[in-house]
């Protein structure tokens, strides 16, 4: 039997697996000849950590962390439990698909879960479960709370959606044995940096307008001053010599006078890749799109031309 390679085990609104490629283009060349330490502060789905771990053999330790302390309670039980999170998955997708021709039902079922995930009064197993089936069953995967953080997304339009991978979840518990889960602001991970660190941000995207924002990822607004304080942060690593990679939305391509990036970045590298959008309320407006990827090295320093 083919050992399974883990990978993201939740959807994600701007999730990294459309970027990999343009990510891989960009990494730094010593990244694949020596040991390292790899940290991604804002982990979410962690697209790129699985893809990280499965690739680069020299790879000898992983830092992953997020404000989301839900989310990092999810990543816990799969280390440490992942044979009663899995029974308790099953239990929730069969009741769920149970009622898959009794629409009223259904949608009754998600919200009571939804309310249960928010009383905040389930062990952490079961808050591990709930938070995979809302995750699984909402509209477009997404994730966001209101302001007293309280998950508000609706049901999701799918007949019946994949709540327990068990083969998936094993592979992760597996692969995260060598990962440290770290809950809380992002300046966390500089207490685990060795000379050889890489750092890859995916930090909430500013809005390419108005209406675009699915930053609400935490009750605490990421807004331009948050912006500008990860950007200090970057600063004071590459200070440390320490290589790092930061990707976001491209403002100026969507609006050639709004130049926030292009500013505060303006020391570093910046390139513009496409990806692909796919989380939007308007199914016109989804497709491919420019994103920043910014490094504070050049691409001379990249694997593409070791």
């Amino acid at each position: 039997m083919t050992e399974k390679i883990a990978k993201p085990f939740l959807k994600w609104a701007g999730g990294k697996t459309q970027l990999i490629n343009e990510i891989e283009k960009s990494l730094p060349y010593k990244i694949t000849r020596n040991k390292f330490t790899y940290i991604e502060p804002f982990v979410g789905s962690a697209a790129v950590l699985f893809w990280m771990l499965n690739k680069f053999p020299n790879l000898e330790k992983a830092v992953i962390c997020d404000i989301n302390e839900d989310l990092i309670n999810t990543y816990r039980v799969i280390v440490s439990n992942p044979n009663e999170l899995i029974s308790i998955l099953k239990i929730i997708q069969n009741e769920y698909h149970s009622l898959d021709s009794k629409q009223e039902e259904k949608k009754a079922y998600y919200y009571q879960k939804r309310q249960l995930y928010n009383s905040r009064i389930a062990e952490k197993s079961t808050r591990a479960a709930l938070f995979i089936f809302l995750n699984r069953t909402c509209f477009n995967g997404l994730y966001r709370v209101n302001k007293t953080n309280g998950f508000n997304v609706p049901i999701g339009s799918y007949r019946k959606p994949a709540i327990c991978d068990e083969q998936n979840i094993l592979a992760v518990s597996d692969v995260l044995q060598k990962v440290e889960i770290l809950c809380g602001d992002y300046e966390l991970t500089l207490n685990n940096v060795k000379d050889t660190s890489f750092f890859y941000f995916d930090p909430p995207y500013k809005p390419l307008n108005g209406t675009s924002s699915f930053n609400s990822y935490s009750k605490d607004e990421f807004n331009d001053e948050e912006q500008i304080r990860l950007r200090n942060f970057c600063s004071k690593l590459e200070k440390y010599g320490h290589k790092w990679m930061l990707s976001n939305s491209d403002l100026k391509g969507k609006n050639p006078n709004d130049t926030f990036f292009d500013d505060i970045y303006s020391n570093f590298r910046i390139s513009r890749v496409r990806a692909k959008r796919s989380i939007n309320a308007n199914p016109a407006k989804r497709g491919e799109l420019n994103e920043l990827l910014i490094t504070n090295y050049n691409y001379e320093q990249t694997l593409q031309t070791a």
